[in-house]
Parts: structure tokens; C-alpha cells; sequence
């Protein structure tokens, strides 16, 4: 497959997702890629509430997807790919050897929740258990989710890792780490770069200085030189190496997936945000060159930094479970047998829900609650209920998540959104996008393309080679949106469904509470044990005492 202008400057990006990994290629005169191949990625479950992947089925996929493009562009053609963005999954944590290349443990997914004992233990540590006592360091909660606490777990349970730390040949990498290391050359001098996106959400990087935090570092006890440098996302990081496809090429563009929507997105100015809908949901808002620190559930991350200019920061809203509830009704209940086919189609049937909710909490609840002792409920259930109510439920479910950041972000900025843009597979379901503005109340501005992540790593890689494709730079350039969706409800509509939306939220929560609970006392009782002897007895029989007499009450 050639283009049409054989000696056009085309550029080629990796997207490697939370499900698949794709390779495809821009020209640098229109925003819709000309051509890409595509792989699904397994995951892994060895335990419930556990993700994995493994990181060598993810460099095969790049390699393949890569080699199918070139050919199906032609070798002519191919060789004017001037160069490559890389855009990624986040927070998901691999550990390699940097000697041998081999990876140490497989990757560790985002929404992974095993590190919940690790994340107990650190806040069993700080003053009243506080979730937010680290965010003027990181910008980020005590969470699961964030690659710092994926590391901490590796580094003690599994013994390559331990042995790796101990030789000093352990490697950490997130997604783009460890591609671009491979890609530039491996155990043979690959650059082990990332850039801020990525970094600011390891729970490691210092959210002012763009930085490793040396205070983050001593408190998890993570070696520095195991980590990456800190790189902008837009620069040339290096070259592509003799073993793969596209020998030569430059890398110039990294960047997380979220933020590499936004810029996709056009999303430059401080204001506007845009809602990602994929397996989880994310919801991203430009703040500008300032720095935002979220009192009401947000995190704080930087959207990106384009080569020397200052970095621009957004407030974020991370949704764990969206799509990934439609193929829990598929797979698990039976309601439907084509996602992507069946959904709207069968909630059509129903006008309404029925005055069903669905809180699909299977791992915790993300922003802005971040109770990860929260699980999935559905509540109004009545003998008139079906399968089409419980559906049309799950789509709300998406709906009312991002309805709760959009107030989040409302109060900490005290400007409401006015329009939200949005993309992602799930995006082309018009009765979400429909749902989504009568929730919200504003309108929902669908993107040109469902998934346009890649073309922001592009913007970004190309504005690095001087290709400055779409006008990055310019705050007048603006997406045309193929669709809008106005909202039809009144406000007294939205906000008594949003009111019975928080009830069933308040309903999920609690639910995983014994498990922190024993590893507090584990941590109290450590903390005891270093006490003086009479002190610790004295201490030990009335903790017993209290204990005695609350399981007394309880039996009476």
C-alpha cells in the first residue's frame, strides 16, 4: 500500500495499549492515519484482583506490527517515515536485567490491585492513615494504581528481582521504557529514557521539579539508577537499531496514552479536557503552566512538555471500570454476545433503567472516591428488572463515574466545564455519548476518529523533528468534530438520577475492609514490639482488654 505522494514526510507510532499494540503511520498533511496493523495482547490472572503481561509477547507484537506496515507501505514509501512516536499504557511496571535484556517478572498492569497489603503497610506509617500525604511531592494519592507500589512489591517477593537489585543490574522501565530500550539497541547501549507523562505516574517523580523525588525514593528504597532519565516528549531520544524494522529511524515522541489523547485532541488550552472511553475511563484537564493540587479526589499530572518549553500540567480523573463492565455482562453473565454489536442495540429497548444502578467497583473505586475497599453492586432491582434495565445501567454507570469528576474538577478550578471532547471505542456508541450529555449536562464533543491517542504521540514526534504537523504550537488549530450531542434533560432530572447515583455509590463501599484492617494491626503490633518491655505489656493487655470486651458486647 503506497501513498499518494511518494516523497511525503510520513511519521510512525507505536501504540502500545492495555489490550493490544498497534502500529500505524501519518502523513503529515491530515490527522487520520493511512495505514496500521494491529495485535491483541493476552493478560493473565493468577489471582483475583491480579493482571499481568508478559513483556516479550509486547516487543513481539511492536515487531510484527512494524514489519506488516513497512510492507504493506513498500520499501520506497517506508523510507519516508522521517520518525517514531511511542504512546502507552501507564503506570504498568517491568523490571529487567539490563545484562541479559530478559524481563525479571512479567509486567505488572495499571489496574492490577495485588499491591493493596503494600499500600496498607505505607499508610498504616503516616499521620492518620492520610492518602493524600505524599501529594505535594508526586501530585498522586497513596493508590494501587501507580508504578511505585508495583515495584516495592516486585522488589520483595519475587527473588529475580532481588537478586537483580542486589548485582545492581536491575532495570525499571513503564511500557515506553522498556520498548524504547529494545528498540535503540538493548543490552548493546538502548536508551533507558522515559519522559515526564510517564513519570509522573510512577508515585517517584517530584511533580515541581520533573525529577526523581529523593525523599519519594529513600521512603520506598528504591535505587535510583535502576530508574530511567527523565526526558520532555517531544525530543529525540535516539535511533532505531540494526535488528528491527526501520533501521535509522529517529525516536523524537513519547508520551502516556491519556496525555497523549489530549494533545491529540487539541486539547492546548488551559480549560478544555477531554474523556477517553476504552476498558477504563479517563478524564484529563488542562490546566496550563500551573500546577493544580486537587482537595477533592483528583490527582495531579503533567499533560506534557514539548522540548524546552515549560511543562503544562491537567488534572485527572481516572474511571477504572468502564468498557471493561460491558464485557463483564458479556462473558460472565451472558446478556450479550457482541459488545460492540449488541449494547446500544439491547439498551435501546428500555427507555430508561428502570431505577436500576449499577457501581461496577470490581477492583476499588477510582476518583474521585479512591476506596479500594469499594466492590461492584447493582441496587433497585425490582421483579419487573431485566436484562436491558442492567445494561442501560452499566452505560450510566460510565456516565455518573465521569459526571463525579467533572464535579471534582469543578470545584478545584471553580470554572465549569462548558463542552467535554471525547474519543476512545467506546465513543462510537451514540446512546453513551447521548447519556453522557444529559448526565453532565453540557454538550459531548465526539473526536474525528474513535481512538485518536496515536496522533497526539505524532504531534509530538514531529514537532521534535521540525515537522510541525497540525500546528501544535498554535492555539487556534482546532479539531472538527464529526458529532455533537446536546443535552435533553432538565437539571432537576440529572440531579435527582445523580442523587440516587451517590446513594448506590455509598451502598458499594466497605466491602474489602478486613484485609487492610489485619495489616494495620500487623503494623501496630511491629510498632509496639519496639516499645520498652513494661510499656508493651501494659499497652498489649488493654488493647486485649478492649478487644474482650467489644466481642462480649457483640455476643449479647
Amino acid at each position: 500500500m503506497g501513498t499518494n505522494n511518494e516523497n511525503e514526510k510520513l511519521i510512525g507510532v507505536i501504540d502500545a495499549g492495555t489490550r493490544s499494540v498497534q502500529f500505524c503511520v501519518f502523513r503529515t498533511t491530515h490527522n487520520k492515519e493511512i495505514t496500521k496493523h494491529t495485535i491483541d495482547i493476552a493478560t493473565a490472572v493468577p489471582q483475583e484482583g491480579w493482571s499481568e503481561q508478559d513483556p516479550k509477547e509486547i516487543l513481539d507484537a511492536v515487531r510484527k506490527c512494524m514489519a506488516k506496515v513497512v510492507e504493506e507501505l513498500g520499501e520506497e514509501a517506508s523510507k519516508n517515515i522521517v520518525t517514531l512516536g511511542i504512546t502507552n499504557q501507564r503506570e504498568t511496571t517491568i523490571l529487567w536485567d539490563k545484562t541479559t535484556g530478559e524481563p525479571l517478572h512479567n509486567a505488572i498492569v495499571w489496574n492490577d490491585i495485588r499491591t493493596d497489603s503494600t499500600v496498607d503497610r505505607i499508610l498504616a506509617k503516616v499521620p492518620d492513615q492520610d492518602t493524600n500525604y505524599f501529594k505535594n511531592h508526586c501530585g498522586l494519592p497513596v493508590s494501587p494504581y501507580f508504578s511505585a507500589f508495583k515495584i516495592k512489591w516486585l522488589m520483595h517477593y519475587s527473588p529475580h528481582v532481588k537478586n537483580a537489585c542486589k548485582s545492581k543490574t536491575c532495570l525499571f522501565g513503564t511500557v515506553d521504557t522498556w520498548i524504547l530500550w529494545n528498540l535503540t539497541g538493548g543490552i548493546n547501549g538502548g536508551k533507558h529514557y522515559t519522559d515526564v507523562t510517564n513519570a509522573s505516574r510512577t508515585f517517584l517523580m517530584n511533580i515541581e521539579l520533573l525529577n526523581w523525588d529523593p525523599y519519594l525514593l529513600n521512603y520506598f528504597k528504591i535505587p535510583e539508577e535502576m530508574l530511567p532519565e527523565i526526558k520532555s516528549s517531544s525530543e529525540i531520544y535516539g535511533y532505531v537499531s540494526n535488528d528491527w524494522p526501520l533501521e535509522g529511524v529517529c525516536i523524537s515522541g513519547i508520551l502516556g496514552n491519556q496525555q497523549s489523547s489530549l494533545l491529540g485532541q487539541r486539547c492546548l488550552k488551559e480549560g478544555q479536557a477531554k474523556n477517553t472511553y476504552r476498558s477504563g475511563c479517563f478524564l484529563l484537564y488542562n490546566t496550563g503552566n500551573q500546577r493544580v493540587l486537587s482537595t477533592h479526589g483528583l490527582v495531579t499530572t503533567v499533560a506534557y512538555k514539548l522540548g524546552k518549553q515549560p511543562p503544562v500540567y491537567a488534572l485527572e480523573g481516572s474511571v477504572a471500570v468502564a468498557g471493561t463492565a460491558i464485557k463483564w455482562l458479556r462473558d460472565n453473565m451472558g446478556f450479550l454476545k457482541d459488545v460492540s454489536r449488541d449494547t446500544e442495540s439491547l439498551a435501546k429497548e428500555v427507555f430508561n433503567t428502570g431505577d436500576v444502578y449499577f457501581v461496577p467497583a470490581f477492583k476499588g473505586l477510582y476518583a474521585p472516591y479512591w476506596r479500594k475497599d469499594a466492590r461492584g453492586i447493582i441496587c433497585g432491582l425490582t421483579a419487573f428488572s431485566t436484562k436491558q434495565h442492567i445494561i442501560r445501567a452499566a452505560l450510566e454507570a460510565v456516565c455518573f463515574q465521569t459526571r463525579d469528576i467533572l464535579e471534582a474538577m469543578n470545584k478545584d478550578c471553580g470554572i465549569p466545564l462548558t463542552k467535554l471532547r471525547v474519543d476512545g471505542k467506546m465513543s462510537q456508541n451514540d446512546l453513551l455519548m447521548q447519556l453522557q450529555a444529559d448526565i453532565s449536562g453540557i454538550p459531548v464533543i465526539r473526536a474525528e476518529t474513535e481512538d485518536i491517542t496515536a496522533l497526539g504521540a505524532a504531534m509530538a514526534a514531529g514537532a521534535a523533528r521540525g515537522v510541525d504537523i497540525w500546528n501544535i504550537h498554535s492555539e487556534e488549530s482546532e479539531l472538527i468534530p464529526i458529532h455533537t450531542f446536546l443535552p435533553t434533560s432538565t437539571t432537576n432530572e440529572r440531579d435527582a438520577r445523580y442523587k440516587k447515583w451517590k446513594m448506590a455509590v455509598q451502598r458499594s463501599l466497605g466491602w474489602a475492609v478486613p484485609k487492610k484492617s489485619a495489616v494495620m494491626t500487623e503494623e501496630r503490633y511491629c510498632m509496639l514490639a519496639s516499645l520498652p518491655g513494661c510499656l508493651y505489656v501494659i499497652i498489649s493487655f488493654g488493647m486485649l482488654a478492649i478487644s474482650e470486651y467489644i466481642q462480649g458486647v457483640g455476643s449479647r
